[in-house]
């Protein structure tokens, strides 16, 4: 038989299809191979436990640790109105801290018998807080019982491995699955070559897959892991290599700015002068864009560096030498706003055509989903006939009716927010592929940039433009010091008293449709022990309105308002007919409003250290030093006010990211909205492992070099295709 289709075969064959549908809905494992690949996120050895003290909120969790105390408590409930209610209180220890599991109802009959002091087990279940100390509600547990025969050292040293699992699906059951398939894993291919992986040192898959999920010893984790990185940042470098390759190969047309054209008369009119930064990187765009072979260029850059100022740059030089330039923005409110910032900058230079347009002015052109199709019809037309040099827009612009006369430059603003097939469609409009300019406001290390953005050139603008004004920024702990959630309104107030304006910003909106099961149902005591649901939008702005800022211009801004809605909204806090602005994160990027000194993000510790670095670059945009106010009631000892503290202390966004990825450890860095696929990094920790991917990208270049089909080496070209399902390598490829 066939070696691959080992591990080829489908789980419902090998585990029986209940098993199965529940690793595939939620784990997304579908074969033998994916559960192979699904590796331990950490071991436990039983005599040294958890860290209790360091639970993430919010997060399912397990932990393996012994029974300290166990409390049963009867109470009166509308359900047992003669005190026949009952709820279980276990309190369990690992050395490092405590955790309180609670049970309810008929829940409570065999944790009871079960879950005796001194017990020792494993629980699995989603951490909250109630009373101000962590919990976990109704827990998953397996009991650890040693066999007759062990002694007590030998099941204290014993390593057990801990899943990354799911509420449906607990660590220990994963554990036995993997205990059906481990045969199987002598069949695995080897992608890495021969040469490669002796000169290296590194073991055989097989034994590389064997020795992480069952290992002896923890020399035998670190062999394991050793290799497993290797597969990934080897063939993942492989992917881009060949990418790199590729476009190496493919024309493009030459861009070469007009001596006293459009840009020369941009860059008269400038009112301030560009920062050392913002020329070298126009230098490196206008480099590429006078050759022959599309760019391919990572524009990154702080909240506020002038990103927008040299893409447009870039944009002015391709109209100059007869094309056309995209900008493609996620949203409405940022395709306005940008619309409405480039043809400020521009002036007469934007009224190409018009009376009064100066001589080398173009057409600048905003085509959104919500136009009228009077405005519509204008703007494809001013498109397909070349009268239009500059376009911004948002996906609208990748729809099958939109004609480009010559299609020279694709700037897509914040790259991460768009799907494969999006940018590829904006590509395909070219008569040739057209250069591409993609923009981050997200720092991103540069193990990150080797790995997600590797067929891309970067540049970097790390300078603040002169008169930019420092943002101070506090964590505000409202459960500790519910006085310190009444000064950060009147430090609002204050604000607004000095002629300026603030944003407020929810986690969600807050009309029930987020949750339509929970709308109008009376919550039961389970419920009531879990944490609040975040606040919304709605909500925090009727509260403000009638409470702490009574009398200020308080106006709301979320994604399911209609798109002319937000943007007068949007216009009006501009033209500073609002004072507060209460919004979700629609504002987290691009909005510019330079009278806007201070935020107030309420349940700071919701949103990723990043998501809270780009709200903050909303103040602090003009003369005026900003204000940011993190409002958070987690605990002082939590891993999430941690976080914020981090957040505070650092308008480092290249330190924030390395943070925000140190905890995002199991997230998919490649991206998961890209591509709505797991992420293909299970081992690999792009922080620490930057020599690994370093070294993997020299290897991957030389053999994509010699062989650019991998056409001898057809084990690491199946491993690219199970490691990049097509619609990965999609998302490669259109970069």
């Amino acid at each position: 038989m066939d070696a691959v289709p080992a591990l080829e075969e489908p789980l419902k064959k090998v585990l029986g299809p209940a098993t199965a549908k529940v690793m595939a809905e939620h784990l997304g494992l579908h074969t033998v191979g994916d559960l192979l690949h699904h590796y331990p996120r950490r071991y436990e050895e039983r005599g040294q436990l958890t860290h209790l003290a360091d639970l993430p909120m919010d997060e399912h969790v397990t932990v393996v640790a012994q029974v300290a105390d166990a409390r049963l408590h009867t109470f009166a409930s509308a359900k047992a109105p003669r005190g026949k209610g009952q709820r279980l209180e276990v309190t369990i220890t690992d050395g490092s801290g405590r955790l309180q599991l609670v049970f309810f109802g008929a829940g409570v009959h065999k944790p009871h018998k079960e879950l005796l002091p001194g017990t020792r087990a494993m629980f699995a279940g989603k951490v909250s807080v109630f009373n101000r100390r962590l919990q976990l509600a109704h827990p998953a547990y397996e009991l650890l019982r040693g066999d007759a025969e062990e002694t007590v050292e030998s099941w204290a040293g014993a390593l057990i491995p801990i899943y990354p699992a799911t509420a449906k699906l607990e660590s220990w059951k994963i554990g036995k699955a993997l205990q059906t398939v481990l045969p199987s894993a002598q069949e695995a291919v080897d992608p890495l070559p021969e040469s490669l992986r002796a000169g290296r040192g590194l073991a055989a898959l097989p034994e590389a897959l064997l020795k992480i999920h069952r290992p002896h010893t923890k020399a035998d984790i670190e062999d394991a892991r050793a290799r497993l990185k290797w597969d990934e940042a080897f063939v993942l470098q492989v992917a881009l290599a060949r990418r790199r390759h590729a476009d190496a190969q493919l024309p493009a047309v030459a861009r070469h700015p007009k001596p006293d054209g459009l840009l020369t008369a941009f860059d008269d009119r400038l009112p301030f002068t560009l920062t050392e930064g913002q020329q070298k990187v126009s230098a490196e765009i206008f480099t590429d864009l006078a050759t022959e072979h599309p760019m391919h260029r990572l524009l990154q850059g702080e909240v506020g560096s002038g990103k927008t100022m040299v893409a447009l740059r870039a944009m002015l030089a391709v109209v100059d030498a007869g094309g056309q330039a995209a900008m493609l923005a996620p949203t409405e409110v940022l395709a306005q706003q940008h619309h409405r910032s480039v043809t400020e900058m521009m002036g007469e230079l934007a009224e190409g055509g018009m009376l009064g347009g100066a001589e080398t002015a173009t057409k600048v052109v905003l085509l959104t989903g919500s136009m009228g199709a009077a405005a519509r019809r204008h703007a494809l037309l001013d498109l397909a006939t070349g009268e239009a040099g500059v376009v911004i827009g948002t996906h609208a612009l990748i729809e099958d009716k939109v004609k480009f006369h010559d299609l020279g430059l694709v700037v897509v603003d914040e790259q991460h927010r768009f799907g494969v097939e999006q940018r590829d469609a904006l590509r395909g409009k070219g008569k040739q592929p057209p250069h591409l300019l993609v923009m981050t406001a997200t720092p991103i290390p540069r193990t990150v940039a080797m790995t997600v953005f590797g067929d891309l050139e970067t540049s970097v603008l790390d300078q603040l433009p002169a008169g930019r004004s420092p943002i101070a920024s506090h964590v505000v702990p409202a459960a500790d010091k519910p006085h310190f959630l009444a000064r950060t309104w009147e430090r609002v107030r204050e604000e607004v008293a000095n002629g300026h304006q603030a944003y407020v910003v929810c986690p969600r909106i807050g009309d029930e449709e987020d949750d339509p099961k929970k709308a109008g149902k009376k919550k039961s005591p389970e419920d009531e022990a879990e944490k609040r649901p975040p606040l919304a939008v709605l909500d925090i702005a009727e509260q403000l309105a009638r409470g702490p800022l009574q009398g200020l211009r308080v106006e709301v801004l979320h994604g399911r308002m209609q798109p002319d809605d937000k943007d007068a909204v949007m216009r009006r806090f501009a033209a500073g007919e609002a004072d507060v602005l209460v919004a979700t994160t629609v504002i987290e990027v691009g909005v510019n409003v330079p009278n806007a000194t201070a935020m107030v993000i309420m349940d700071a510790d919701r949103f990723g250290v990043s998501q809270l670095h780009q709200l903050r670059g909303r103040v602090g945009r003009g003369s005026a030093p900003g204000l940011c106010l993190l409002v958070t009631e987690m605990p002082e000892a939590s891993a999430a006010r941690q976080r914020l503290n981090a957040v505070a202390a650092t308008l480092d966004g290249f330190e924030l990211s390395r943070i925000d990825l140190e905890q995002r450890r199991e997230g998919d860095v490649l991206g998961q909205a890209q591509s709505g696929t797991r992420s293909s990094l299970r081992m690999l920790a792009v922080i620490d492992d930057e020599e690994i991917i370093a070294e993997a990208r020299e290897e991957a270049a030389a053999v994509v070099t010699a062989d650019p089909d991998l056409t001898n080496l057809p084990a690491l070209r199946t491993a690219l295709d199970a490691l990049l399902d097509e619609e990965r390598e999609q998302y490669l490829e259109k970069g």
